[in-house]
């Protein structure tokens, strides 16, 4: 995928302590890595680097977040929290 579709998109971990868990992903670093964040535990200011075969990836865009990193305008951990707060924890098994 290519950076502009991946920002602001809703991930979710699917291997490691955080496997299950509800991230956004904050920038593409390579063809293998993301930086993701999670407002909590992975705030703005140190995102977690993560490989991309280790998400599983949604259809959801957070279209209020992905403007927000496109402008580089701040982005906090609150906002991030918001959104994501409402969203299930999925374990797979």
């Amino acid at each position: 995928m290519k950076k502009e579709e991946l920002l602001g998109r809703v991930v979710y971990s699917k291997v490691g302590r955080d496997s299950g868990k509800a991230f956004i992903i904050l920038d593409k670093i390579d063809d293998n890595y993301v930086s993701i964040i999670d407002g909590d535990l992975r705030k703005v200011e140190k995102p977690k680097k993560k490989k991309i075969k280790h998400l599983n990836i949604t259809n959801d865009v957070i279209e209020d977040i992905k403007k927000l990193i496109i402008s580089k305008e701040s982005l906090s951990n609150a906002e991030v929290k918001k959104y994501l707060g409402n969203r299930d924890v999925i374990k797979e098994g």
